[in-house]
């Protein structure tokens, strides 16, 4: 599930992307301290995603079973970034919970502005 998880946002088929979550997913960001719950709730944030990340890719995949990490390089403006995508997958195979981390704190002050002008 991960795989096609990784193919849909590479490809930039948020569409796809949003399909592989389970209807009550959890989704931690690395920006608010609460998590957002719910498919309908993360919809938008993940299209925003989309829409901020310039360069996206993944460089590794770690991970088997319930839980897999995609290790991710972007860009927003002139900030690099580097960051991780943790997912959790329900015995259904659905992702039932999403974590993302960003790194260094520059960069994930400008994806925060950015998301932040992208969902108002």
């Amino acid at each position: 599930m991960t795989t096609t998880f990784r193919a849909a946002v590479e490809a930039g088929d948020m569409d796809a992307a949003v399909a592989l979550l389970a209807d009550d997913v959890e989704f931690h960001s690395p920006v608010v301290h609460s998590p957002y719950r719910g498919r309908d709730a993360v919809a938008p944030i993940l299209h925003a995603v989309a829409q901020v990340f310039e360069d996206f890719r993944y460089v590794a995949e770690v991970g088997g079973g319930e839980d897999h990490v995609l290790v991710f390089r972007a860009r927003v403006g002139d900030k690099q970034l580097e960051g991780i995508d943790l997912l959790h997958h329900d015995a259904q195979g659905s992702i039932d919970r999403l974590t993302v981390m960003i790194r260094p704190l520059s960069a994930l002050q400008a994806v925060a502005s950015a998301m932040r002008e992208k969902l108002a």
